[in-house]
């Protein structure tokens, strides 16, 4: 496990590290998740195996350092992963992103363009949250910081069931409270239109029983790749990591 310091505080980002070639290939989790958990069966398979890989969790999760006074914009986030690639000696990296650690991928690559050559977004978070929380949602944004610190926590862990919660319930309270608020209000510009402008290739993965994601023209005709993988949810590299490795290692080859 390897750590760097991200804040003036001394607070700490880490992450699991396979070696191999560079680029580096850097794997990003969503709200709530951890990148050891949910992305080591992917870095390990034979089709991706092979490239530096950094397994790294976001300031106030998994195993990273869970500091109250941070202020947890996507923004701070892409900043804080910046600060972490920089200490690794990491440019250039290809990233693999999931759900809101697909919009905070998005921000690394606009604010910190000599760190990603790449970027594969899997059912990347990219539109701000609806009004309604949908299904399957954690609905964390539609309290307040007081309302879910005193017991909206735990009706939470009611709602998103054992799975999500075996690695929510590592992150800061704080944390997840103001990274979820941030991710539903989106960024200024919108994520979309940074994502757009983006010059590096950049692939946008997505369950096929969903549908195309929103906007796919307008993403296609700036030089994104949408392409859909079968059999799956929301977390594909989970639910079908043959057909995710597959779709991967087509947008990353060697």
């Amino acid at each position: 496990m390897r750590h760097a310091l991200v804040t003036p505080n001394g607070d700490r980002i880490q992450w699991v590290e396979i070696p191999g070639e560079e680029p580096a290939r850097l794997y990003l989790h969503g709200l709530g998740a951890s990148s050891p958990v949910y992305w080591a069966a992917a870095a390990a398979h034979p089709l991706l195996t092979g490239r530096r890989s950094l397994l790294l969790d976001l300031l106030g999760f998994g195993i990273s350092d869970r500091p109250t006074d941070f202020t947890y914009t996507l923004e701070a986030h892409a900043d804080a992963v910046a600060t972490a690639l920089e200490a690794a000696e990491v440019t250039g990296a290809e990233v693999v992103a999931h759900s809101m650690g697909g919009a905070v991928a998005v921000l690394l690559a606009a604010r910190h363009p000599r760190l990603v050559s790449q970027l594969v977004l899997v059912d990347a978070a990219l539109d701000p949250a609806p009004p309604v929380p949908e299904p399957g949602s954690s609905a964390i944004h539609t309290f307040t910081e007081q309302e879910f610190l005193a017991d909206g926590w735990q009706r939470t862990e009611q709602r998103v069931g054992p799975e999500w919660w075996a690695t929510m319930r590592l992150a800061g309270r704080e944390a997840l409270y103001r990274t979820a608020v941030h991710r539903a209000r989106g960024t200024t510009p919108a994520l979309r239109e940074q994502l757009g402008a983006l010059p590096v290739p950049r692939t946008f993965l997505h369950p096929a029983a969903d549908g195309a994601p929103a906007d796919t023209e307008r993403l296609a005709a700036s030089g994104v790749t949408v392409r859909a993988v079968p059999d799956c949810g929301h977390n594909i590299m989970l639910d079908n990591p043959e057909a995710f490795a597959r779709a991967v290692a087509e947008a990353l080859p060697r």
